[in-house]
């Protein structure tokens, strides 16, 4: 079975083969799993804590949280045996198989994960976005290499049974000659710079495993209309470093040949959401929400103008085209479970996971590309050459 197709069926995965010991044990024992997270600095994400309790053959050891109550909370939400308000304790002391990085505050992703790397850790599933700079990723890449780490990131899209289904249409030329993809955030009062870290993170995956690897970008970033300067920078929300702008707009030129647009504008947000990604084809469109059963329709329209043709919008289901959808939606904690089993399986299979660092580090270099585009006056190329925040030296 191809692992992009293995998501929608991995409910009967064994947990057993390949774990450290099991085999001279001769016992199916469980993985044993440390979660990390930080009340009132990101949290436990999405929900990256509690999908373990879903995922047969593998039991929650410790818990770790700098904060007392945050902590308190967790060891009971969790049933962990064990509470430490220093991860790097947990990691040493419990020896954890797998480890959940839960915060949404990115600043201390590339800690979390390196010492998780060097002590241990077979596998990490780690909340998005992957960290603040290039640089961190690059840290974070040598450590889960050089020390045999999976590391899965939390794009739950990724893990979507109906994802398959675009890929199809794709690869059948059901859409034609891809000609363009455009992704836009949420547009709420993040819009901007903040929309396109936080939010972009699962555009620009999705434009990347979709569209293929960018080639060079040209990115303006605006404020109050006007291009950025230093004197706008201000330290980002969720320990992201460095931001500004209050709107964003990003052109790719992808390996394929198609090109590829971001954009987000404070306050503009429509509803329903235009959170996602549109795929422009010689033959018509498709267009795909973010989530575990995301809204994803077909128009089989080459003018791309239902108005004028009376062409219709076809919904894509994980059945089909038109077709209804077997399954219930089970939102991001679906996309969390078939993440986290799909982690399991890279590690048993000896394969990168679906949603894999070097994926993430590739949507993230397109975000940074964004900010380097606007700090250089220049349309940028891939790989980056400037690994730090480009809004560091930005004039």
């Amino acid at each position: 079975m191809d692992r992009r197709t293995f998501i929608a069926g991995a409910a009967g995965l064994t947990l057993a083969a390949g774990r450290k010991g099991s085999a001279a044990e001769g016992a199916k024992a469980p993985y044993r799993i440390g979660v990390i997270g930080h009340t009132g600095r990101g949290n436990y994400g999405h929900g990256l804590d509690t999908v373990w309790r879903e995922v047969p053959g593998c039991q929650v050891v410790a818990v770790a949280d700098a904060d007392e109550k945050g902590l308190a909370a967790a060891v009971k939400r969790l049933n962990a045996p064990k509470g430490y308000a220093d991860y790097r304790e947990l990691l040493e002391k419990e020896k954890p198989d797998l480890v959940s990085i839960c915060p949404r505050w990115l600043d201390q992703h590339r800690d979390m994960a390196v010492a998780a790397a060097e002590r241990g850790v077979r596998g990490i599933y780690l909340e998005k976005p992957l960290c603040r700079t290039l640089a961190e990723a690059d840290e974070m890449a040598a450590a889960c290499e050089k020390h045999k780490v999976k590391l899965a990131v939390a794009h739950q899209t990724r893990y979507s049974p109906r994802l398959p289904i675009v890929r199809e249409l794709l690869r059948s030329g059901a859409l034609g000659q891809v000609l363009e993809l455009r992704g836009r955030g949420k547009e709420d009062k993040r819009g901007g710079g903040e929309d396109l870290w936080v939010l972009g993170s699962h555009v620009m995956d999705l434009i990347h495993t979709l569209g293929g690897d960018a080639k060079w970008c040209f990115g303006t970033v605006l404020e109050g209309g006007r291009p950025i300067r230093k004197d706008d920078v201000k330290e980002g929300a969720e320990g992201i470093g460095p931001l500004a702008g209050d709107e964003v707009h990003a052109l790719f030129k992808l390996a394929s040949g198609a090109t590829a647009t971001f954009d987000s504008v404070r306050g503009a947000g429509g509803e329903p959401t235009r959170f996602g990604v549109q795929i422009f084809g010689s033959k018509g469109i498709l267009e795909l929400g973010t989530g575990y059963l995301p809204p994803v329709s077909f128009l089989p329209d080459p003018a791309w103008s239902p108005g004028r043709t009376g062409k219709k919008w076809l919904p894509v289901t994980s059945a089909g085209v038109d077709k209804p959808e077997p399954l219930k939606d089970a939102g991001l904690h679906g996309g969390n479970v078939a993440a986290v089993k799909d982690l399991i399986a890279a590690i048993e299979g000896g394969r990168q996971p679906e949603s894999s660092l070097a994926e993430a580090l590739a949507a993230t270099e397109m975000i940074v590309a964004v900010f380097e585009s606007q700090r250089a006056g220049a349309p940028v190329p891939f790989p980056l050459k400037n690994r730090q925040n480009p809004l560091t030296t930005i004039a």
